[in-house]
């Protein structure tokens, strides 16, 4: 059976690409923010009601937004199959390790 081969479409966004489309989310939802704002002092009856709410409410969902990692485009990242760990990392215990003892402490 044929293994599944690494590809870079495969791969998650890399972190600079993904903090980069956070901060676009958030200074779009900002921007909005500052448009109601300014409409707070041109808009009058139940209009100023949603104006205030907007511009109150909105950094909220703006911080929520830009926070929230997406999911959509990230993969599995497949090992490789040409990297072979030959010989098994040594845990605390299992005794000396091969440098240790009389003859690796000579220099």
């Amino acid at each position: 059976m044929k293994k599944p081969q690494q590809s870079v479409t495969s791969l998650p966004p890399s972190p600079d690409e993904e903090q980069r489309k956070r901060v676009i989310k958030y200074t779009v939802a900002m921007s909005v923010r500052l448009v109601c704002v300014v409409l707070f002092f041109f808009v009058h009856g139940w209009w100023l009601i949603l104006v205030v709410v907007a511009a109150v409410v909105l950094p909220y969902f703006a911080v929520v937004v830009a926070n929230t990692a997406s999911t959509a485009g990230r993969g599995t990242v497949v090992r490789p199959g040409s990297i072979v760990r030959l010989r098994p990392t040594p845990m605390p215990g299992d005794g000396p390790s091969p440098q240790s003892g009389p003859e690796g402490d000579r220099a």
